[in-house]
């Protein structure tokens, strides 16, 4: 029986609600370690959470991401997974092909819906409603070369009503958000 405890890299580009939950979720887990935080920001809050869990941070910008795979690959070495929480950074190929099916997205809307260039935080929140559609949710996926179209791992949904503005879509989505990422994220890892 193998007791290595899977190795989590969170990447974040803001103030890091997700981040700060899923390293909540698995502290003290027998299992699971979150390992690194990484932003491509370095005024990211999400930065500051992690210090404040005694979580190790490191920023590395866009364009580290795109020219310096060594780096990148360095940083998170010994990781088993990356989760990327409100990450605002194209995942390069390099990155997909050392982590197959072990890079793990979340999507504040029901892709295929509302994804793609541009589409992230208020933008989605605000083509929804501009939509008037009925509902929305969340997608968890896994990434792959194209900007959120890898394969579905889970989705969940919540009703709208015609009166909600993109402020309570957020909120709405924000909570599905806290109650199902690192729930998914552990049920993914227990499964491979």
């Amino acid at each position: 029986m193998n007791n290595k405890k899977i190795r989590l890299a969170i990447f974040v580009s803001g103030s890091g609600t997700n981040c700060e939950n899923i390293i909540n979720y698995f502290h003290d887990n027998d299992s699971v370690d979150v390992s690194i935080v990484v932003s491509n920001r370095s005024d990211a809050y999400a930065l500051q959470r992690a210090k404040n869990h005694g979580v190790p941070t490191a920023i590395i910008t866009r364009g580290q991401f795109a020219d310096n795979p060594s780096l990148v690959l360095d940083t998170v070495a010994g990781c088993d997974y990356i989760i990327l929480a409100g990450f605002l950074v194209h995942i390069p190929q390099y990155l997909i092909d050392v982590f197959p099916n072990r890079i793990i997205n979340i999507h504040p809307s029901l892709l295929p819906k509302y994804g793609g260039k541009g589409m992230y935080g208020h933008h989605v929140h605000e083509a929804v409603k501009a939509a008037n559609e009925p509902e929305t949710g969340i997608t968890i996926h896994y990434v792959n070369a194209h900007l959120d179209a890898g394969e579905h791992i889970a989705q969940f949904r919540v009703a709208l009503n015609p009166d909600d503005t993109p402020d309570t879509i957020a909120a709405k989505i924000h909570v599905l958000e806290q109650a199902n990422f690192p729930k998914v994220i552990e049920q993914v890892i227990k499964n491979k």
